[in-house]
């Protein structure tokens, strides 16, 4: 029982770390690509709408984070087919899109901070502490769970 926790919880870190990378890079697509639509040149082309520019570098950063977490994170789950992985991905990634722009929206429309500044941190780092929460939970028991065998059901 022992050796079996040991290895569960170093499986587990093994999975953040790689989580992790993929996120780091999948949140500087999604960091790059918004920041560009709003602020290229002082005002870019969607200066005016941020959640417009948030939805539209989610969209990227999310292709990307499905590819690799499921070629590198969990490339050794359970594989079912790509269309459900895909679309439970993008099921889940859609909620922690909606828990990004929910920071997003009560900063930039109930509380009133509209710089650069406070649109980056609600969206970038609140929100996205929030949603990755999320998103790795959901990832790791429902988009590429484990494959448990009869044995260890009983």
């Amino acid at each position: 029982m022992e050796v079996r926790l040991k290895d569960l919880i170093a499986n587990l870190q093994k999975e953040l770390g790689k989580f992790g990378v993929i996120g780091l890079i999948a949140f500087s697509i999604d960091l790059v690509i918004f920041n560009f639509l709003r602020f290229a040149g002082g005002e870019g082309v969607l200066f005016e709408k941020p959640l417009t520019a948030k939805v539209i570098s989610v969209l990227f950063a999310t292709t990307f984070a499905f590819v690799g977490n499921r070629h590198w994170t969990f490339k050794d789950r359970n594989r079912s087919t790509l269309r459900r992985q895909y679309t439970l991905f993008f099921v889940f990634n859609l909620i922690g899109m909606v828990i990004s722009l929910s920071c997003l929206w009560v900063s930039h429309y109930v509380l009133g901070y509209e710089s650069a500044l406070a649109d980056n941190i609600s969206a970038n780092v609140i929100g996205l502490v929030l949603g990755t929460t999320f998103r790795f939970w959901s990832y790791h028991n429902w988009v590429f769970p484990e494959e448990v065998s009869i044995t260890e059901k009983n």
